[in-house]
């Protein structure tokens, strides 16, 4: 990928920049006829109308600035990047812009696509061969599964646990499922569409009917970073609980891990501290910080327990369940981190399978691997079946 350069004559906004008169109709004309960014082969031209000194687009691939500047089209208000991204790319970004000492950043107002996270929401842009998949949309089809809410009182995290449980469409007391369970539960179901994507995919026969556990954390980067207690929780008070009051397969195989982020480090270290109990794992842009040499990680000091429990998992890999799912963004920092754990894990002896994309540290991202691991964790029947 590129910052931006002088593209061909036939972009979009070369066609503008050359037209007679450029006026402000003329920009009204184009805008009213393109929809913003404008997509172009691989070729991508954002665009904000309005006065500034300075204008930006803010964005956080890895491998190009965090800002970088839009030209003014001479004689008018219309500022523009024109960005080089490879095809299938998702790049979430916002506009900034200087006037005198005052500095404002916001979603592109040209743009209706958003993406939202706890930390609030951004602008989105969908390079050539990026589509939002099918399965993460509502289908009238598919029978919506079940979301129960459950209060645990946890003795290791020293709190009420509240966990929400989904079991699927057909659920049945006589029949016996799989397990899943979910850091973050929360913003799983409301930023990755996780319930609708369960929906679907188990409609469609991708995914094994499956019982899943929605956990909600307290102090998340606490009880994620290699906490014994969180592990304990999992194992010894959750896991228990769910296995004596739903008809769950009860085995290693039937139990299954997942967690992005931070909570790919708890999923691992809670596998790690009960390394016969997970038969599969699913981590997704792990924050698998590490050091092969000195103290100095750069993630500050709630980093320190990870990178001390990465280092030493690395030092001496060991199997900790049967198979890894694990996949990370390539516009992210964690991409190194999370590339070097794929040798780690096989060479312990789990069965991996990696996948990346061309996106970032987002809910879209993690939300858009969910079939490739599910499906693989958990294989639906894939055949004809009759009521």
């Amino acid at each position: 990928m590129t910052s931006a350069r002088t593209g061909p004559a036939e972009l979009a906004v070369h066609r503008l920049t050359s037209a007679t008169p450029l006026d402000a109709e003329a920009v009204d004309r184009f805008l009213g006829e393109h929809e913003v960014p404008v997509v172009e082969g691989d070729r991508c031209t954002f665009l904000w109308r309005g006065e500034a000194d300075e204008a930006w687009v803010c964005q956080r691939i890895v491998g190009l600035p965090d800002r970088i500047s839009m030209h003014r089209v001479h004689g008018t208000d219309l500022w523009f990047l024109v960005l080089e991204l490879p095809e299938g790319s998702r790049v979430e970004y916002q506009i900034e812009i200087r006037r005198g000492e005052h500095y404002e950043r916001f979603n592109d107002p040209l743009n209706e696509k958003r993406s939202h996270s706890p930390m609030g929401s951004s602008s989105v842009c969908f390079a050539v061969g990026y589509q939002t998949p099918d399965w993460v949309l509502p289908d009238p089809d598919a029978r919506p599964g079940e979301l129960r809410e459950l209060v645990l009182r946890s003795e290791a995290l020293g709190r009420d646990a509240h966990v929400t449980l989904y079991l699927p469409a057909r659920f049945r007391p006589t029949a016996s499922y799989p397990l899943l369970v979910v850091h973050d539960g929360g913003d799983f179901l409301q930023y990755a569409s996780m319930k609708t994507v369960l929906d679907n995919l188990i409609h469609r026969l991708d995914v094994e009917e499956t019982v899943v556990a929605f956990t909600h954390p307290g102090e998340r980067l606490e009880e994620y970073a290699n906490s014994a207690a969180h592990s304990r929780f999992l194992t010894e008070e959750l896991l228990p609980e769910l296995e004596s009051s739903l008809p769950l397969v009860g085995q290693r195989a039937g139990r299954c891990l997942l967690g992005s982020s931070f909570g790919g480090v708890a999923a691992l270290s809670a596998a790690h501290r009960s390394p016969d109990t997970y038969g599969s794992l699913v981590l997704m842009s792990g924050s698998f910080v590490f050091t092969d040499i000195g103290s100095d990680h750069g993630g500050g000091p709630l980093f320190d327990p990870v990178v001390e429990f990465v280092n030493g998992y690395r030092a001496k890999p060991r199997a900790v369940a049967d198979r890894v799912f694990l996949s990370c963004g390539v516009y992210e920092e964690l991409i190194v981190p999370n590339r070097s754990m794929v040798h780690v894990f096989e060479n312990a002896g789990m069965q991996v399978r990696y996948t990346e994309a061309r996106d970032g540290h987002s809910w879209e991202n993690w939300r858009d691997r969910l079939r490739d691991a599910l499906s693989w964790v958990y294989p639906g029947p894939q055949k004809l079946y009759y009521e």
